[in-house]
């Protein structure tokens, strides 16, 4: 990996380091384009949302981030580092971690052994560092705790939802990307979600959230991009754009 020339001065005079960035990203599926020269920044800290409809590219986002979908052209810079060229396992191993749309749980696999998965790729120093985290996941979600060993496959869509999420937080990642994690789940359970996910970046992990469910996502987050067509349309301070009309009347169904 290369060193990164100086990251681009943000514009808001955060002082907090940018740990993701992706620069002027284009990717194609074929000879569709999906995404349209998008770059979007991440600081140490920082919960950001990238919202947008279905087709609007946000998976496909993702998925470049993660080093599943290659770039045509643009860069991603991981914690000053470019992994345009890195495979995924290998982003992974240095902290950049997904919880994949649709959970991808492993249905057969206990709770427990499907959040040791988590960290397969990503070795603790010591078994007490390993015990002490995967107690703080079930502190985090007592709910998993209390069906340690049942199967995957036998838990509720809400339930797989904070075991993938936990099973990502195992990584240790320095930062968490979330692909929809409201998606499928009712508004009592998607409310849960969204208050752990809170939780867990108030503890101190980055988040880079895709998501349609505008209330929740700009509610809780920092900032926030507006996804059209796979291009950035708005960007802004989340507590901003969720006053916005526009937004409110795209997304919120209210003008």
């Amino acid at each position: 990996m290369t060193n990164s020339p100086e990251t681009t001065p943000p514009t808001d005079l955060d002082p907090r380091p940018v740990l993701l960035e992706v620069r002027d990203a284009v990717v194609h599926y074929g000879r569709i384009q999906a995404l349209h020269g998008v770059s979007l920044t991440v600081r140490e800290g920082e919960l950001v949302t990238l919202l947008g409809s279905n087709g609007a590219g946000k998976t496909t986002m993702m998925r470049a981030i993660s080093g599943l979908r290659p770039l045509t052209s643009g860069s991603v810079w991981f914690d000053g580092q470019d992994v345009s060229r890195i495979k995924a396992h290998k982003r992974v191993t240095d902290g950049l971690i997904q919880a994949p749309e649709g959970r991808g749980v492993f249905p057969g696999m206990s709770v427990v052994d499907n959040l040791e998965m988590g960290c397969y790729g990503r070795k603790f120093p010591s078994k007490g560092e390993h015990r002490e985290r995967l107690d703080w996941v079930f502190t985090t979600f007592p709910r998993l705790a209390e069906r340690r060993s049942q199967v995957g496959g036998t838990l509720s869509g809400g339930e797989q939802q904070m075991l993938a999420i936990g099973r990502a937080l195992m990584a240790r990642p320095k930062v968490l990307l979330l692909d929809e994690p409201s998606m499928g789940l009712a508004p009592m359970v998607i409310s849960q979600i969204f208050k752990i996910i809170s939780e867990i970046n108030g503890q101190g992990t980055t988040v880079l959230l895709v998501e349609q469910n505008a209330q929740q996502a700009l509610s809780r987050s920092d900032r926030a991009y507006i996804l059209e067509t796979g291009r950035v349309t708005r960007e802004g301070r989340a507590p901003d754009l969720l006053k916005d009309d526009s937004i409110r009347a795209a997304y919120l169904g209210v003008a």
